[in-house]
């Protein structure tokens, strides 16, 4: 197949696609704000730079689309039908570090929750931000919602 529109109009909106505030990212901020919960957006300093960092509660969150970072098994983790091996590659590479920072988060004593962007859409949102409070409220060491499209 191939692209509709030329590779001037095809890099501009590429370069439009944001990495932090995202729509599903500013939405979960607000509903765990209004449940009492104070955090740190975007920590350089940590692995992976987590979306947000609950300090109080030794806990990171990252919201990850579920497109760019691969959301196995969801609709919404589709491969373009142009450059199958150029996306087949950056999605690898997305998933592999996103593990290494999880790792590493861990090793340094971290709690991690990986929500997707899938589980923060209309009918799922409330459940997802339920079950992340919950989670900040325990001492378990991971979170992820696995709720695919």
């Amino acid at each position: 197949m191939i692209d509709t529109v030329d590779e001037a109009t095809r890099s501009r909106i590429m370069s439009a696609i944001r990495g932090k505030n995202t729509k599903p990212e500013i939405s979960l901020r607000h509903a765990i704000h209004r449940r009492g919960f104070r955090y740190r957006l975007h920590v350089r300093n940590l692995p992976g730079t987590p979306d947000l960092v609950f300090r109080r509660y030794n806990a990171v969150c990252f919201v990850h689309g579920c497109f760019w970072h691969h959301h196995e098994g969801c609709k919404l983790a589709t491969i373009p039908a142009t450059r199958t091996d150029y996306w087949s590659e950056k999605f690898e590479k997305n998933v592999e570090r996103d593990k290494r920072a999880k790792s590493l988060l861990l090793e340094d004593g971290w709690r991690v929750a990986t929500l997707w962007e899938c589980a923060l859409v209309r009918d799922r949102f409330e459940v997802t931000v339920g079950k992340l409070e919950h989670w900040l409220r325990t001492s378990e060491r991971e979170l992820e919602t696995l709720l695919a499209s």
